[in-house]
C-alpha cells in the first residue's frame, strides 16, 4: 500500500512540474522551459506506466514501455539543451 502511494505521488509530482514549466513557458517564452516541460510530460507518462506496471497490472510487464518513454523524454531535453539556442 505504501509503495502504491509513493509511485502515485511521484507521478503527481512530475505532472505538477509539467504544468508549472509549461505555464512558465507560456508567460515567459524561454525555450528551455518548453523542452523541460516536454521532458517532464514524458516522465509523467513514465511514472504513470510504473503505477500501471507495479500496482494495477502486476502480471503484465511494462518495462520496455517505461524505458522507452524515459529515453524519449531525456532525448527531448538533451535536444533542447544542445541544439536549441536563443
Amino acid at each position: 500500500m505504501i509503495v502504491a502511494t509513493i509511485y502515485t505521488l511521484c507521478a503527481l509530482t512530475a505532472l505538477l512540474c509539467t504544468v508549472l514549466l509549461l505555464q512558465a513557458y507560456r508567460t515567459g517564452g524561454y525555450r528551455l522551459l518548453l523542452w523541460s516541460g516536454l521532458c517532464f510530460a514524458g516522465l509523467t507518462l513514465n511514472n504513470a506506466l510504473l503505477v500501471l506496471d507495479k500496482v494495477v497490472f502486476p502480471d503484465v510487464d511494462f518495462s520496455y514501455w517505461r524505458t522507452g518513454t524515459a529515453l524519449v523524454a531525456m532525448m527531448i531535453l538533451l535536444y533542447g539543451l544542445v541544439w536549441d539556442t536563443e
